[in-house]
């Protein structure tokens, strides 16, 4: 029997296959200070794959192992056919950028997203590995809930970011209770530096990408995202 599957995966390859119909493209919600870039955080690529994987009955396992290289962290990611108990597994080995908890929760963090995008081919954008490669810690942008009433700021197309007070926050609310109600999707309102309000949708959109459409939002692919400005019709 091969180390890396159980000996049939017919049933976990129809499974996985059903999943990279739906899987959605992971959102870039991360910023790396040092180079500019954004990345996609664990917590995006969790969020583009978590509920299709259960609703196709895989359980989704990620564990640290010994690993022989020195100074180095080994992580196996398992997925497993709840119905049936067939498996696939793949081990990732990262050198650890330093030698105390936090280099090692920084290795396993980048080395969790990336292996996990890696079994189930999903797309994302590259980066740098931040953390991991780099040895600091990388902030993200939190998602927040609709009806959070703190304001996020996002890159939007031919836009830029401007700080500016949380002005339309009373706004928010109404302006979110209008958009359709579609499962896996989660709406969010930000300021561009236009000083235009915008709306982001997040979640499960690859599968509701004709509803979004049709809602007013729009594509961005260079961040990965749907948009739409409040006041557009």
């Amino acid at each position: 029997m091969n180390q890396y599957q159980s000996e049939n995966i017919t049933d976990l390859a129809k499974a996985l296959l059903n999943v990279q119909r739906t899987v959605q493209p992971v959102t870039k919600d991360a910023e790396n200070p040092f180079t500019k870039s954004w990345y996609a955080s664990l917590n995006s690529v969790m969020d583009a794959c978590r509920d299709t994987l259960i609703k196709n009955g895989i359980w989704l396992c990620q564990y640290p192992v010994p690993v022989e290289q020195p100074n180095s962290l080994g992580l196996v990611t398992k997925l497993t056919h709840a119905e049936s108990g067939q498996w696939q597994s793949s081990l990732a080995v990262v050198p650890l950028p330093k030698a105390d908890p936090q280099g090692m929760g920084s290795a396993m963090t980048y080395c969790r997203r990336y292996a996990l995008t890696a079994m189930l081919g999903m797309v994302t954008e590259d980066d740098d590995g931040e953390g991991a490669r780099t040895g600091r810690k990388t902030p993200s942008r939190p998602k927040l809930p609709v009806n959070s009433p703190e304001m996020k700021k996002a890159h939007l197309p031919g836009t830029n970011i401007k700080n500016n007070s949380s002005a339309t926050s009373n706004r928010s609310s109404a302006s979110l209770e209008k958009l359709p109600t579609l499962e896996g999707i989660t709406y969010q309102q930000v300021t561009a530096q236009d000083g235009r309000p915008c709306i982001i949708a997040t979640g499960n959109t690859q599968a509701k990408k004709e509803l979004l459409t049709g809602a007013g939002f729009r594509w961005n692919t260079q961040r990965k995202l749907w948009w739409k400005y409040v006041d557009a019709a």
